[in-house]
């Protein structure tokens, strides 16, 4: 039976082979654009930045150096589908062994021109799952509104002792991917 994660709650994963699904319905009342939101994931070291920049994974480049994470590509019509928009999968066996963490990120496409925020996004989610049975491990839903957030940090995998854990972040920023790139780069 999956668990319903708090933020900030933390789960062994024990799995080889990690699926990351997020998904979001953008509100009908929106700004009157298309909503195009992106899930993308930093692996980083002990210092907390990525080793290079094959280690950001997103539309633009859709498998990590290391081959450890793969994307499902950009959904640029979110919330048009049941279940996950986007998916990444993880390699635990795969991992770089200098990356301590992997962040997972969503942002909105062209926020600011489009004047567009996670406040008029609902039924936000990430969830871990067993990426070779598909049994769901744990789902974190995105309780906050963000009425001004144009990026959120959802979860991250992280390193400890020689074990990976999962956490539900759900910490909200504004400016979108530019400011994950400037925190991790």
């Amino acid at each position: 039976m999956a668990i319903n994660l708090q933020k900030g709650q933390k789960v062994d994963i024990g799995l080889k082979k990690v699926g990351v699904g997020l998904g979001w319905d953008p509100n009908k009342s929106g700004s009157g654009n298309d909503f195009d939101l992106d899930a993308s994931a930093f692996m980083l070291n002990s210092q907390g930045k990525i080793p290079s920049e094959k280690y950001f994974v997103f539309y633009n480049n859709i498998v990590s150096e290391d081959g450890a994470i793969s994307s499902s590509g950009d959904d640029q019509t979110g919330g048009s589908s049941e279940g996950d928009d986007e998916t990444l999968i993880v390699d635990i066996s795969k991992i770089n062994s200098q990356v301590q963490e992997i962040i997972f990120v969503v942002t909105i496409h062209e926020s600011e021109q489009r004047k567009q925020n996670f406040g008029q996004v609902r039924n936000s989610f990430i969830r871990v799952y067993d990426a070779i049975n598909n049994q769901e491990l744990c789902k974190y839903e995105l309780g906050e509104d963000f009425s001004i957030e144009t990026a959120v940090e959802f979860g991250r995998l992280y390193r400890r002792d020689d074990a990976w854990r999962f956490e539900a972040l759900g910490t909200g920023h504004k400016g979108g991917l530019q400011t994950f790139l400037n925190k991790y780069c």
